[in-house]
């Protein structure tokens, strides 16, 4: 089979399971307490804390938070060697937001969550998320220990950059005239997401949770539209070890292998028969394994 084709195939998958799995599967403990950290800009940022090792902030993708079954069963398996805080960015779930987004304040986000861990702790990141931890590791190396990423999903050539733009502008367009319920779905479409498939989603239990997630679709955008800013990462110290799934899409390991060129001193892996979806339970030794615990 053809590279592109098992590509496609990968990507269909992985965001078939991680959307069905969001909007078909509502969270367990739905009255459980949780705790709340303030950011720089007055914002409350919604965590819970789970399990009894050394800190570790999980930063998740786009279209999720704390309460989504899959991030659920991923912090149940991470709380086995971990303390994880398992938080709602802004703008989802029970955390608030701010009139404008920056990366600069997600950020401060979890720069605070880190202080209420004590003032140090490790960071992993997923998809979008693994973007975010690498811009929080460049502002505040001195409360990081070290990173794991998996799947960052920075653009890999021009023709995908400006692709994205347009998919930006269109979602843009259909947030800034209430289609929220339009605006996901033409993000899944971009994604890889057949299209058909993302009529019957407003069927599903969980659909009117996603939806209000829509906002936030621009920050992921923000977060990942560009190419891979060499220059600045370049000048990471924090021991950092890239991972991504062989059958992940090709230009997710492309972007991966050169953050590994990129970022002095940092660790490339790969895992075999994994997309972008990776199972946790794989994942865990590896990462236990990096952080020498």
């Amino acid at each position: 089979m053809r590279e592109e084709i098992r590509n496609l195939l990968a990507t269909l998958t992985s965001v078939t399971i991680a959307v069905t799995s969001a909007a078909c599967n509502t969270a367990s403990n739905e009255n459980d307490p949780f705790s709340k950290v303030i950011s720089r800009d007055g914002t409350a940022i919604a965590y819970e804390k789970i399990g009894s090792g050394p800190p570790l902030i999980f930063i998740s993708g786009a279209i999720c938070h704390r309460k989504f079954q899959p991030i659920i069963d991923d912090v149940k398996i991470l709380s086995k060697a971990f303390t994880v805080y398992n938080y709602d960015r802004r703008g989802r779930g029970d955390s608030g937001d701010a009139e404008t987004y920056s990366i600069q304040s997600e950020i401060e986000d979890i720069e605070a969550l880190i202080d209420s861990a004590g003032g140090s702790a490790y960071i992993y990141g997923h998809s979008s998320g693994a973007i975010l931890a690498l811009e929080a590791t460049l502002v505040i190396p001195n409360k990081v220990k070290k990173v794991y990423i998996y799947d960052p999903p920075y653009v890999s050539n021009e023709k995908e950059y400006q692709e994205y733009q347009l998919t930006k502008e269109r979602i843009k367009s259909l947030l800034d005239s209430g289609k929220n319920s339009n605006a996901i779905r033409e993000f899944l479409v971009s994604i890889g997401m057949p299209r058909i498939f993302t009529f019957f989603l407003p069927l599903t239990p969980g659909w009117k949770r996603t939806v209000q997630l829509a906002p936030t679709l621009l920050y992921d955008i923000t977060l990942t539209e560009n190419p891979v800013p060499t220059e600045r990462l370049a000048k990471i110290k924090v021991p950092i070890c890239v991972a991504y799934g062989e059958e992940s899409p090709k230009e997710l390991r492309i972007v991966s292998s050169l953050l590994n060129q990129t970022i002095q001193g940092s660790e490339l892996q790969g895992f075999p028969k994994q997309d972008h979806m990776v199972n946790t339970k794989i994942l865990l030794p590896k990462m236990i394994q990096y952080f020498n615990l």
